[in-house]
């Protein structure tokens, strides 16, 4: 069965993409590339995609790591549409608030495992990321400990694009060109806790507000955590009085075979972020769990303080109305559970690829996620170009790896096909090189 899917789906991609020129400028794009092999996709359903030309293609990364529950679910578009007809968004500034908002945040408290915790929502991860970071320092302030500001993250550490997040981003050539960005930032080696532990002693812990750690690094290269190194970066942050921040953007909502990254790898947040598959894409939105010990200042009855932050879109009504029906399917169709059960699947179809003399590092192991990592970065676009024309769309991330975090709604053999097709693709890179 799943040869004769492989058949089907490397005739059914190749045509070519449009090459018209586009006045879109695209995200993290080198446009001179993009204006002539601009990739416009139409449709999608389950764990596939189609594009102008016809194509149906394996979504081999799930757009950007977020559509969860896979394309196409009327029952999403029919949610957004009922709370559109009845009210479609208002602010949750002040003393204003919209039922789905209410109800959302009352579900992520239940879910998340953030000790009595309270929920902040923005419109994406970017927003949270910069909401953590302004809480932090703000909390600090407001005990007394002013001095409390610089913010650190990992080496390859990706935190959205933000203006906290550009500041504090592990990848570099995300920070690069603009110019001073906010001062007091420092990053550590990204799978090395005592790193962390050196960089404190050197600096003082009452001049550090909190530390940023993605569970499984996503963006920076599918980098999962050595043995022990969550539980002791946790216990460091804990020792030195600074904010523990766990970004499950990407991995939140059953992306490592659990509901929480955190819940599998035994961790507490002091502030989770979460995105992504909170909706599966569906409609944008973002949430920051917040533990008691950090919002408690600002809701003590005694309180005259207010967190001065907030956006447009915050808690947008149709975006929280969609999450909880999004919620409902992942618990529904036991869909965390089965990313479980595709996890040892995922990992025998990618590992064999590290015998093969292009392939400098394969990473999987944890849940749907993997990465193929060239021995040269360059080659990363000529394998992902091969993929989709054997009907798998592939994305590159950091060092030119191929990201592999499909839809939870994959077969059994989707996945085998992501790895028959990747070995097919590099050999096809191989013989052309040669």
């Amino acid at each position: 069965m799943a040869l004769a899917q492989t058949d089907n789906r490397a005739q059914a991609a190749t045509a070519t993409p449009a090459t018209a020129d586009t006045a879109l400028w695209h995200s993290q794009a080198f446009m001179p590339r993009v204006r002539s092999h601009e990739r416009v996709i139409v449709k999608g359903e389950g764990a596939y995609v189609w594009d102008e030309q016809g194509n149906r293609l394996l979504d081999g990364p799930a757009a950007l790591w977020y559509c969860n529950v896979g394309h196409g679910r009327a029952e999403l578009a029919q949610v957004a549409a009922a709370q559109m007809e009845q009210l479609a968004a208002y602010s949750n500034f002040q003393q204003i608030a919209t039922r789905p908002a209410i109800e959302l945040a009352e579900r992520l408290v239940e879910i998340a495992p953030v000790d009595d915790a309270k929920v902040f929502l923005g419109s994406g991860g970017s927003d949270v990321v910069d909401f953590a970071a302004k809480l932090a320092r703000r909390t600090w302030q407001v005990r007394g400990r002013p001095e409390k500001v610089t913010l650190v993250t990992r080496r390859q550490s990706y935190h959205g694009l933000h203006g906290y997040g550009t500041a504090i981003a592990g990848l570099e050539p995300n920070r690069l060109g603009f110019g001073p960005l906010l001062d007091d930032t420092a990053r550590v080696a990204n799978t090395d806790a005592e790193a962390l532990a050196a960089l404190i002693a050197e600096r003082g812990a009452d001049t550090i507000a909190a530390f940023y750690c993605e569970p499984v690094m996503g963006t920076g290269g599918v980098i999962l955590p050595p043995d022990g190194y969550l539980q002791r970066v946790e216990e460091i942050c804990r020792e030195n009085e600074i904010v523990f921040i766990v970004d499950e953007v990407i991995t939140g909502f059953g992306r490592t075979g659990a509901t929480f990254a955190s819940d599998r790898f035994g961790i507490t947040p002091d502030i989770m972020l979460m995105a992504k598959g909170i909706t599966s894409g569906y409609l944008p939105l973002g949430a920051a769990v917040v533990s008691r010990d950090l919002w408690e200042p600002f809701w003590a009855p005694d309180s005259e303080l207010i967190f001065h932050h907030g956006i447009t879109y915050s808690g947008h009504a149709t975006a929280c109305a969609v999450a909880l029906a999004n919620l409902d399917i992942l618990e529904r169709e036991e869909l965390v559970a089965r990313v479980a059960e595709l996890e040892p699947l995922l990992e025998a179809a990618l590992r064999p690829l590290e015998s093969h003399p292009l392939v400098n590092e394969v990473r999987t192991g944890v849940g749907l996620l993997g990465a193929v990592e060239p021995v040269e970065p360059g080659l990363g676009d000529r394998i992902a170009a091969e993929c989709v024309e054997r009907g798998l769309l592939m994305r590159t991330i950091t060092n030119g790896a191929l990201q592999v975090s499909p839809p939870f709604v994959v077969s059994d053999g989707d996945v085998e096909f992501i790895g028959v097709t990747l070995a097919e693709a590099l050999d096809a890179v191989a013989a052309d090189r040669i």
